[in-house]
């Protein structure tokens, strides 16, 4: 049944989650309004012009092999095409105090790259590519008792492995400090400490996407993905409304679902009075991850990697060895700033010079740092940086700077900075945001939430709308 003004659907939040969540119920045929605080749709989905004119930056994700993965975005009828995609040359790489360690879309070419643990790499990450959708949809589906039957055999084996710390686990499968290293960089998009449990299962989830997908970047920006999505979304009559900035449900049209696409800080500021007090309790110990110091650069040349094969690289990972990746995300995990902290670095030109002027690249990085931290780390990226890349700083034209403050100010789901929506360990993969069989659900009949603070939690894969939205459509 339609509210008064006809919508069968409200989503209150137009990032990735919330924009999939309106598709679902409008493939569906509801009716669906999206409303949106900031001027524009895509949440952390958004690409500007940060430092020179001509040169794009993606203010949050650029590397999108989730995307591509994801059954969500796999079954919608998108105008997306192969043009929409670029891949890098090799999809990762992790510079060492030698020769890098690269992490190619083949798994042999890889385990070639790795002498002496590249029959370990085959059966660790290769196993995981080799298992494909089957295993990519039942651990983004993870409440989902048909996926998990029926990559039953990968998931025993990637579990086995997956539950241990990555420190754990790199250490007893492979010889070489190289490939260890390269496991730990892998685990570092955890967010966690590599001593805890399940950080080992990031790391061959990440490594096995590069094998199974690539790690591919969106031409112009992945603000371009943002607008494939509203243009099939109008295309099916949904209406989006943004600069609209909800303080409480009541000022949404009536409407038989509501699926709100915010963390449980937002959601108890527009809808806590609604709650039952129990639940107001749980979503009020919802924990937040570290957050990130993030720099983007515009460049009049290509980094100056002393191995030059990094400069194909999208993604680069940089930290060193694995006891000083992990000893820095421990320190970030007990509050602190490490002097060499563990940097993710992506070059979109490598794939995409579009995002550029001619000749020119385009950069960003960013290391982890306590929530909420006030301390500007730019000079200890930098540092790690020109460690790798001698000479980096003279090919700056220009930086631009974002703390964590400045990125919760930008869309207000990125808690303290936190860019993954919550803490993401072992006790919130599926206690998110409370421990339920239906965690999408509220107490309150047809209000949901839809965001990656919800299973499967962070990155740009839709799943937590996806299947919030199915949820409600399931009630309805």
């Amino acid at each position: 049944m339609s509210g008064a003004d006809g919508f069968d659907a409200v989503v209150v939040g137009a990032g990735p989650n919330g924009l999939m969540a309106a598709l679902t119920f409008a493939e569906a045929g509801r009716r669906v309004l999206v409303v949106e605080a900031a001027d524009r749709v895509g949440g952390a989905l958004r690409t500007e012009e940060l430092t020179l004119p001509g040169f794009r930056h993606d203010v949050g994700a650029t590397v999108l092999p989730l995307a591509v993965a994801s059954p969500a975005f796999r079954g919608m009828q998108l105008p997306l095409d192969e043009a929409l995609w670029a891949h890098p040359p090799v999809p990762a790489a992790h510079p060492l105090d030698g020769a890098a360690v690269l992490v190619h879309r083949d798994v042999a070419e890889t385990a070639a790259g790795l002498a002496g643990d590249g029959t370990a790499w085959r059966a660790l990450v290769g196993g995981n590519a080799a298992a494909g959708e089957r295993l990519v949809d039942a651990l983004l589906s993870p409440l989902s008792p048909g996926h998990a039957l029926r990559a039953a055999p990968a998931l025993a084996r990637f579990g086995a492995s997956g539950i241990l710390p990555a420190t754990t686990l790199a250490r007893a499968a492979f010889r070489t400090e190289a490939a260890r290293a390269v496991l730990a960089g892998m685990a570092g998009h955890s967010v966690l400490s590599l001593d805890q449990p399940a950080t080992a299962g990031y790391a061959t989830f990440m490594a096995g996407l590069a094998h199974l997908v690539g790690w591919p970047l969106v031409v112009g920006g992945s603000e371009n993905l943002a607008i494939a999505l509203v243009e099939r979304l109008t295309a099916l009559g949904a209406e989006i409304r943004v600069g609209v900035r909800v303080r409480d449900l009541s000022e949404l049209p009536a409407a038989r679902s509501l699926l709100l696409d915010l963390t449980p800080r937002q959601v108890l500021a527009v809808a806590g009075h609604r709650l039952p007090e129990r639940y107001r309790r749980r979503l009020a110990r919802y924990r937040y991850g570290p957050g990130v110091f993030k720099v983007d650069w515009a460049l009049d040349a290509p980094v100056p990697w002393r191995d030059c094969r990094v400069t194909g690289a999208g993604t680069v990972h940089l930290g060193g060895t694995i006891g000083e990746i992990a000893a820095a995300e421990r320190q970030v995990a007990r509050g602190g700033h490490p002097e060499r902290p563990y940097v993710i670095c992506v070059q979109p030109t490598a794939a995409d010079p579009t995002r550029a002027p001619a000749g020119k690249h385009t950069l960003w990085a960013y290391c982890h740092v306590p929530n909420g931290s006030t301390v500007n780390v730019a000079a200890a990226i930098e540092q790690q940086l020109e460690r790798y890349a001698p000479g980096f700083r003279d090919r700056v034209l220009a930086r631009h700077v974002f703390s964590p403050a400045e990125l919760e100010a930008f869309d207000a789901n990125l808690v303290g900075g936190d860019v993954g929506g919550g803490a993401a360990d072992l006790r919130q993969f599926i206690a998110r945001p409370v421990l339920s069989l239906r965690p999408w659900a509220t107490p309150v009949p047809g209000l949901y939430i839809g965001s990656a603070g919800t299973p499967p939690g962070g990155g740009v894969h839709g799943m937590g709308g996806w299947h919030a939205a199915r949820l409600a459509l399931h009630r309805a």
